[in-house]
């Protein structure tokens, strides 16, 4: 018998979508089917696992838009406050609209929202709620876009207008005459974006990941939250009187079009949330590499009863039965 060649994986047409990567071919039962041969030391269910981490992480695809709006809040909304009217309030404490915004929401979505669209008979799965996240974080139509207006009112205000704080007549202290209390919305939305994006993309990675998976795929996850600040730093020329206006309005047009790409390759994986979820829900847990047989059997000691082991087609046997 040969050894494994990795290249069974990559059988199929592609590797666009899940089903097309034929991961299929690396079942024991498939090799089995087919003459084995190649050494498999794994189960069918540990494919089944992988196929289903493989999804959450495509979903993850997007998110690095997501943070680069997330990101505005500590850095270019912050210096958007400077420019305005403070009347002794720091501005950066504007950022704790966020967090008590989600304090607030959270219980009411949670035990109003979702359960009332429940009995509706409207299921608000996962891909809906993170397009939903898109759609009021970054305006993906609202914060970003809010934010935009709230740039043009400022330019719009004297008394240095399009360069704030930069002309003779503020003497570098005198604001523009506009009250830091409209960028209000913009941090509401951007927190209710967290609750429908962030939260439900975390929870995906958490219960899609299988367990022997479950830290790689959260680290993917959070990864992209470093390719969002990549995204800002690259960004960072724009941020600057008076392209600022045009710099939030092109990251709400993209955070859009982001929106609308997400819900359309994505939209599917509503409609198999839970067959996919049902994996562990069977009782199938992690499989170690020491209850792996050359031959891909899996054997498990069980402290509850005797010896058992997924068989190659992803069954549950006992000890006895490979006797």
């Amino acid at each position: 018998m040969g050894e494994f060649d990795p290249s069974i994986l990559f059988l199929s047409q592609g590797l666009s979508d899940v089903d097309k990567f034929y991961a299929d071919v690396a079942k024991p039962s498939y090799q089995e089917e087919h003459g084995r041969k190649h050494k498999t030391p794994w189960s069918d269910h540990f494919i089944e696992e992988l196929k289903r981490g493989l999804v959450a992480c495509r979903v993850f695809i997007f998110y690095p838009i997501y943070w680069l709006v997330y990101g505005q809040m500590t850095t270019n909304l912050t210096s958007q406050a400077a420019t305005m009217e403070l009347h002794g309030i720091p501005n950066d404490i504007m950022q704790n609209i966020d967090p008590l915004t989600i304090i607030i929401f959270i219980p009411i979505i949670d035990r109003l929202v979702y359960p009332g669209l429940r009995k509706l008979g409207i299921p608000f799965r996962p891909v809906t709620r993170i397009t939903m996240g898109f759609v009021f974080g970054k305006l993906s139509a609202i914060a970003m876009a809010y934010a935009a207006i709230t740039q043009h009112l400022i330019y719009a205000a004297g008394p240095c207008y399009k360069a704030p704080l930069a002309c003779p007549a503020a003497d570098e202290t005198t604001p523009n005459r506009i009250h830091v209390a409209v960028q209000t919305p913009a941090y509401f939305f951007i927190a209710l974006s967290e609750i429908f994006a962030s939260i439900t993309g975390l929870e995906y990675a958490f219960t899609k990941a299988p367990p022997s998976m479950k830290s790689f795929v959260m680290s993917i996850f959070l990864l992209q939250t470093a390719f969002g600040n990549a995204l800002g730093i690259a960004m960072s020329p724009t941020a600057t009187d008076p392209k600022l206006l045009w710099m939030y309005a092109g990251i709400a047009i993209a955070t859009i079009i982001t929106a609308g790409l997400f819900w359309f390759f994505f939209r599917h994986l509503n409609a198999t949330e839970e067959s996919m979820n049902r994996l562990e829900d069977n009782g199938e847990v992690a499989v170690k590499a020491t209850e792996i047989s050359a031959g891909g059997a899996v054997f498990r000691n069980d402290s509850h009863g005797p010896n058992t082991g997924a068989s190659r087609d992803g069954g549950v046997t006992t000890g006895a039965d490979h006797v």
